[in-house]
């Protein structure tokens, strides 16, 4: 399994090393439009080579699914961690009454005597 993880990660590796390097040529990346980068004194063009701007929008791509993923998420980490309180409760109580149980089993072993 181990060895068949490398080999999906090495294909990935080379797809993305084709992308970028077919990809080199600058591209214009304006995060606001020309009017609202003035009115906002914002430096607005950027030149970027074109695979980088497809890395980054991936990067960003995924980040925003993590973080949706996480908040998705959020309940059931929740809910288990009551679960967990809540068993680790009765685990103790249930250590309390075989140990009640126990000195009340000597107490009567000591009657019969």
């Amino acid at each position: 399994m181990a060895l068949l993880r490398w080999v999906f990660l090495t294909l990935i590796g080379i797809v993305l090393i084709i992308l970028a390097v077919t990809n080199r040529q600058l591209v214009i990346l304006r995060f606001l439009p020309e009017e609202f980068a003035v009115f906002m004194s914002v430096p607005n063009p950027i030149e970027l080579p074109l695979f980088l701007v497809i890395f980054i929008g991936l990067t960003i791509g995924l980040l925003i699914g993590f973080v949706w993923e996480w908040m998705r998420e959020m309940r059931q980490r929740r809910e288990a961690a009551a679960e967990r309180r809540r068993i680790a409760k009765l685990e103790r109580e249930i250590k309390d009454l075989k140990q009640q149980n126990k000195s009340d089993e000597s107490d009567i072993l000591a009657l019969l005597e």
